[in-house]
C-alpha cells in the first residue's frame, strides 16, 4: 500500500501537468486542478497517517532504466535554459547550461554505473513532514491560484495570448519533482527532481514576459545551476572516491570519517545554500517577487525553497562532526538571518517584507542544521513546520488584497480590518503565527535559542538575539496596520474569489492545527526522526510547556475570529484626534495654531540604517569568503588525505 502511494504521488502531479498544458477551457481547468489538488492532499495525508510515529523504511527499488531516464531529463533541462539562453542572449545561462551537460554526460557514462542503491526510495518522520507540506500546502496554492489567475489574466492587455495551461501545468509538475526529491535516497534520481524545480522556478518567474521578469528569471537560474553544478561535483566524488551513490549511506559514512566526506559535504551544503536562497544568493527570491502571488507562494513555502533546507537537515549530522561544513553552514545561515532581517525592516512592500522574512528564516533553519545536535534539528523541523503554513496563508492573503484594494504596500493597508475583515483577520493570523508567543514559530524560535546556547558560542547567541528583535520590529509594523479600525471604511471583499477563500481558509486551519497539536507532531513526528538519526530523544521545550501553548493558541484564535458573522451592527464611535475635528471623514482637526491638519499614521522604516545598499553589500562579501575558504579547506584536507 505504500509503495503504491510513493509512486502515485511522483506520477500523479505529472500525469495532471500534461493534461492541463492541453486543456484551453477556464471550467475544465477549474474541475481538474480543483479535484486533482483534493487527491493529492489526501493521499499525503493517507501516507502520513499509515507511517506517522514509524522510524525509517526503505524500499527495494534499483532501475537501470530509471537512472537513464533521469540522466535525459537532466540534459533536457539545460537544453530549455540554452534555447532561452540563446533567444534571450543571455551567455552566462548558456555556459552554465553546457558545463552542467558536459559533466551529467560524464558522470553517466564514467562514475555512476556499477554503484547500485539497492533501496532507491524510503520514508522517513523527515520525509512524512514534507510530504504533508507539499501535499495540503502546494496543492492549496494551486486552489487559490484558479481565482487569482482569472483576475490576473483579466487585466492582461486585450488580445494577449492565455497562458494558464502552461502555468498551471508548472505548478503540479512542480508538487511531482518535490515528491521525487524527498523519496529519493538514489542522490542522481534526487538531482533530476532538484533540477526540474529549478528549470519549473526559471519559467513562472519570467512567465509575464516583461523585461524586469526575464532579468529576475535569469538571475534564479544562474544562481541556481550554479548549486546544480555543486551538486553532480559532490556525486563526482561520492560515487569515484567513496563509491557510495545512497544518501543515506553517505550521512553514515560521512559521520563516521568526517574528513573523508568533508568536501562532498562543503558541495552539497552549497547546493541547499543556493537553493534555500541564502546570501550571498538569496537575490533570486527577492527577483520571484515578480511572478504572479501564487508563484511567489510555492516558491516561498511549500517547495523550492524547502528542498534546499531539507537537504541541509538530512546532512546534519555530517555537520555535527564536521567542522569546515558546519562552520561554513551555521555562519552563512547566521549572518542571513540576522542581515536579512535588518533588511526587511526598510521595506514597505508587503511581497519583499515577506521575501527578506523568508530568507531570514530559511537562515535559522540553515544554522539548526549546521549545529547539527539533536536538540537543533528538533526545532529546525518545527521552523520548517510553521514557516511553511505562516507563509503560504500571508502570500495568498497579501495577493488577494492587492487585487481589492489595488496595492501591495503596507501603508496602504490602512482599515483593513473593515474593508476585508475576513482576510485582515487571516493576515494577522500568519503574522502572529510568525512572531508573537504562543504560536509556534517564535516556540521554536526559543527553542533554537536554547540549542545555540548549549553550543556556548556566543556569536550564535548574537545573531539570533538581533534577529529576533528586528524581526519583531518588521511584523509588529505591519499588524499594527491592519489593526487600525476606523468608522464608515467600505467592505470591498465580496468580490474575492471562492477558490481563494477556500485557500487561506485550508491554510489558516492548518496554522491552527499545527499550533494546538504542536506537543502531538512533536511525539509523532518530530521526535522519531531526531531519535531514528541520532539514537536518542532531544526536545529544547518541555511537553507541559508546549501543551500549554496550545490551550492559549486555541483561546487567542477564538478571540480573533469571534466577531466574524455577528448579526448585530456594531457601535460606531468618532475618531479621536486628541483636540477639535476639523472633519470627520478625513481625520483633519485644528491644530495648535488654529489651522487644519490631518491626522496620519505611517511606519518608521529607517532605510538610512536597514537599507538594502547598507547591508546587502556587507552579507554578501561575508558570505562568499566563507564559502570560498571552507571549499578551499575542504579541497585542501583532501590533498592532505591523498584522495
Amino acid at each position: 500500500m505504500i509503495v503504491e502511494l510513493l509512486a502515485f504521488l511522483m506520477i500523479f502531479p505529472l500525469v495532471v501537468a500534461a493534461i492541463l498544458l492541453v486543456v484551453r477551457s477556464n471550467g475544465a481547468r477549474k474541475v481538474i486542478v480543483g479535484g486533482s489538488a483534493l487527491v493529492i492532499a489526501v493521499a499525503s495525508l493517507a501516507l502520513v497517517a499509515l507511517y506517522l510515529g514509524a522510524g525509517r523504511v526503505e524500499f527495494a527499488f534499483s532501475s537501470e532504466a530509471l537512472s537513464l531516464a533521469c540522466a535525459a531529463v537532466d540534459i533536457a533541462l539545460c537544453a530549455i535554459v540554452i534555447g532561452y539562453a540563446v533567444r534571450y542572449k543571455n551567455a552566462l545561462a548558456g555556459v552554465l547550461a553546457v558545463v552542467m551537460i558536459a559533466l551529467v554526460l560524464v558522470f553517466e557514462a564514467f562514475f555512476a554505473h556499477g554503484i547500485e542503491v539497492e533501496h532507491g526510495f524510503y520514508l522517513d518522520s523527515l520525509t512524512l513532514l514534507m510530504v504533508a507540506v507539499i501535499g495540503v500546502v502546494g496543492s492549496g496554492i494551486c486552489v487559490y491560484a484558479l481565482g487569482y489567475m482569472e483576475d490576473f489574466q483579466a487585466h492582461e492587455p486585450e488580445g494577449s495570448k492565455d497562458r494558464r495551461p502552461l502555468f498551471f501545468a508548472l505548478m503540479f509538475l512542480f508538487l511531482s519533482a518535490m515528491y521525487l526529491i524527498v523519496f529519493s535516497d538514489n542522490m542522481a534520481w534526487l538531482l533530476t527532481g532538484w533540477e526540474v524545480t529549478t528549470v519549473c522556478s526559471f519559467l513562472l518567474i519570467g512567465y509575464t514576459k516583461t523585461d524586469e521578469a526575464i532579468r529576475n528569471s535569469f538571475r534564479q537560474i544562474i544562481m541556481n545551476m550554479i548549486g546544480g553544478i555543486a551538486f553532480v561535483l559532490a556525486l563526482f566524488y561520492t560515487t569515484g572516491s567513496l563509491g557510495v551513490l545512497s544518501l543515506e549511506e553517505f550521512v553514515a559514512l560521512g559521520n563516521a570519517f568526517p574528513a573523508v566526506a568533508a568536501l562532498p559535504a562543503v558541495l552539497l551544503a552549497l547546493a541547499g545554500i543556493t537553493k534555500a536562497a541564502q546570501m550571498p544568493f538569496h537575490t533570486w527570491l527577492l527577483g520571484a517577487m515578480v511572478a504572479p502571488t501564487p508563484t511567489s507562494a510555492l516558491l516561498h513555502s511549500s517547495t523550492m525553497v524547502k528542498a534546499g533546507v531539507f537537504l541541509l537537515l538530512k546532512l546534519a549530522p555530517v555537520f555535527a562532526v564536521s567542522l569546515v561544513p558546519s562552520v561554513m553552514v551555521v555562519l552563512v545561515g547566521g549572518i542571513t538571518f540576522l542581515l536579512c532581517s535588518f533588511m526587511a525592516i526598510s521595506q514597505s512592500n508587503a511581497k519583499r517584507v515577506l521575501a527578506y522574512s523568508t530568507i531570514a528564516n530559511l537562515g535559522l533553519i540553515t544554522a539548526c542544521a549546521g549545529v547539527g545536535t539533536p536538540e537543533a534539528i528538533w526545532a529546525g523541523m518545527f521552523l520548517l513546520l510553521f514557516h511553511a503554513v505562516a507563509k503560504s496563508l500571508l502570500f495568498l492573503c497579501v495577493g488577494t488584497a492587492e487585487h481589492h484594494i489595488g496595492s501591495r504596500d503596507i501603508e496602504d493597508m490602512d482599515l483593513l480590518f473593515e474593508r476585508m475583515p475576513r482576510l485582515a483577520r487571516l493576515m494577522m493570523l500568519g503574522i502572529m503565527c510568525m512572531f508573537i508567543a504562543p504560536f509556534g514559530m517564535l516556540v521554536a524560535k526559543w527553542a533554537t535559542l536554547v540549542t545555540f546556547v548549549n553550543t556556548g558560542q556566543v556569536a550564535l547567541i548574537l545573531l539570533l538575539a538581533f534577529g529576533s528583535a528586528a524581526t519583531f520590529m518588521f511584523w509588529a509594523k505591519w499588524l499594527g496596520k491592519l489593526a487600525g479600525i476606523a468608522s464608515d471604511a467600505e467592505n470591498v471583499e465580496g468580490t474575492v474569489h471562492r477558490s481563494e477563500w477556500i485557500a487561506t481558509g485550508v491554510m489558516a486551519a492548518l496554522i491552527i492545527l499545527c499550533c494546538v497539536g504542536m506537543p502531538i507532531i512533536s511525539w509523532m513526528i518530530v521526535e522519531p526522526y531526531v531519535y531514528s538519526v541520532y539514537g536518542t530523544l532531544a526536545q529544547d521545550i518541555s511537553n507541559g510547556n508546549l501543551w500549554m501553548a496550545a490551550i492559549m493558541c486555541a483561546f487567542i484564535v477564538i478571540v480573533l475570529f469571534a466577531s466574524l458573522g455577528g448579526q448585530g451592527k456594531a457601535r460606531r464611535v468618532d475618531v479621536y484626534l486628541a483636540g477639535v475635528t476639523a472633519e470627520q471623514g478625513t481625520r483633519r482637526f485644528i491644530n495648535s495654531m488654529s489651522g487644519s491638519s490631518e491626522a496620519t499614521a505611517r511606519n518608521w522604516y529607517m532605510d538610512g540604517a536597514f537599507g538594502e545598499k547598507t547591508i546587502r553589500p556587507v552579507g554578501e562579501v561575508c558570505c562568499s569568503v566563507i564559502i570560498v575558504t571552507a571549499l578551499a579547506a575542504a579541497c585542501a584536507g583532501m590533498l592532505g588525505l591523498g584522495l
